[in-house]
């Protein structure tokens, strides 16, 4: 581990006190950081406020991973930060947070905020600054403080770095650093408390552990399984924003075991991690191959969508709510658009799917009855489908996972290869071998009845 220019801690005061450290010494300059980034940082400086970045973009630079946006801390206050910059605007009720534009890039720029006990007292309660639930979830945080206290209000030691390009330093306020070397994910203060303050941060750690390929910190692991319940105080919209990053980031596969292992899968998707528990389905062959097969198109830089991945999700849920609608006689697509509406409208008030996707989840499933009917110009038309490539990519996932399908994915993949005239060769062979003779019967004879 490197050398320390200060203390961790002050010891004459009892405050976080920053271990100040030249980031050359980790490789990392100030052109590594975005020019609208340092832009940013600048022009509060000048304006003599203090201004760091701050969070994930510094712990992936000093990992060796591009970020994907950069942020910003600062003393002023989101009234003042406003002023300085004409593209800018504050938004955020729970959290102030003011967006600042020069370019195509959103500078996200907070202001520190405080995490002193006297500023949960009923003064500040009645002014709206910060409030808490009942549970200890905060509603409203906006009691603002200095950077040290700023930092012990962050969440993971790895995401509570402070980067002054300006000087080249890093300010290391609560040994983050050291969980980089270690590759460790540690929360700060205690677990319990701020999972409580805000249960997304269980997710939170699962996901950077994943991303980062880091261990979870025994404290900070100890009270997650315990504490899962409390996601239900999530709103369902951001639920479904979380869950975004949790499998749309590229680490979905890591990330899902972990969710398990600490039962947080549980209230993320409750239809189908009880289905993922059950031995007799292969419903957790299907969510693993599913996240494997979204990993892969987010590193080759293919597009994925989240309905393809929820459509994975529930479809276990709507095939066995399916199939009790079939063995109470009804027909298989009216049996299977029940079950569908009957496991989304169960799924939204958890994780709030928007109907942009709900709508390609259902012609998904639907597809996976109409696609092995392909007989005559059933293929043709089938093949135009709008939602055809995500309908036949999700048989190719249900056979991945062990589903027998009657070689279905391979005939639809011969399908697209061929030329239209073997195309519908192909179509009359499977309208010749699907045809029942049927027997002639005579006109209807006409019941007779008494006069």
């Amino acid at each position: 581990m490197l050398k320390r220019i200060t203390n961790l801690f002050d010891k004459k005061n009892t405050k976080l006190s920053p271990s100040v450290v030249d980031a050359g010494l980790y490789s990392l300059k100030p052109n590594m950081v975005s020019k609208d980034a340092r832009r940013v940082v600048e022009t509060l400086q000048r304006a003599g406020y203090e201004a760091y970045v701050v969070g994930g973009s510094v712990r992936d630079l000093l990992l060796n991973i591009i970020p994907k946006d950069f942020d910003v801390a600062t003393s002023a206050e989101p009234s003042e930060i406003k002023a300085l910059f004409r593209r800018s605007r504050i938004i955020g009720r729970r959290f102030q947070i003011v967006h600042v534009q020069f370019s195509r890039e959103l500078i996200e720029v907070t202001t520190f905020r405080s995490n002193e006990e006297s500023d949960l007292g009923s003064n500040d309660k009645g002014s709206g600054l910060r409030q808490q639930s009942q549970s200890g979830m905060l509603t409203r945080d906006n009691v603002f403080g200095n950077v040290s206290e700023d930092a012990s209000r962050r969440d993971l030691t790895v995401n509570a770095l402070y980067y002054d390009p300006s000087d080249n330093t890093i300010h290391d306020f609560t040994d983050g650093l050291s969980d980089i070397d270690n590759r460790t994910i540690r929360m700060i203060g205690i677990p319990s408390t701020r999972y409580r303050e805000d249960p997304v941060r269980l997710l939170r750690v699962a996901r950077f552990a994943a991303k980062l390929g880091f261990s979870i910190e025994s404290k900070t692991a100890k009270p997650m399984r315990n504490l899962c319940s409390d996601l239900r105080h999530v709103s369902p919209p951001r639920f479904f924003d979380e869950t975004l990053k949790l499998f749309m980031s590229g680490y979905g596969a890591a990330t899902y075991a972990l969710l398990r292992e600490y039962q947080l899968f549980d209230y993320i998707a409750p239809q189908a991690s009880r289905l993922a528990k059950d031995g007799s389905s292969n419903a957790n062959q299907l969510f693993e191959q599913a996240f494997i097969n979204t990993d892969l198109r987010i590193s080759s830089n293919k597009r994925v969508t989240p309905a393809f991945i929820y459509a994975a999700l529930l479809w276990p849920a709507v095939e066995k709510l399916a199939s009790h609608y079939r063995s109470q006689g009804h027909s298989p697509n009216y049996a299977q658009g029940k079950a569908a509406s009957e496991v989304i409208a169960k799924q939204i008030t958890i994780t709030a799917i928007p109907k942009r996707f709900t709508i390609p989840m259902r012609e998904i499933w639907d597809l996976q009855l109409q696609l092995p009917r392909r007989g005559g110009q059933r293929a043709k038309r089938l093949s135009e489908h709008p939602r055809f490539r995500a309908g036949y990519d999700f048989v190719l996932l249900r056979e991945q996972a062990g589903e027998d399908l009657d070689g279905l994915g391979d005939w639809w993949t011969k399908y697209q290869e061929v030329s239209p005239e073997e195309q519908l060769k192909m179509s009359e062979a499977m309208g010749n071998s699907g045809k029942k003779r049927r027997r002639h019967r005579g006109p209807k004879k006409k019941k007779q009845t008494d006069n």
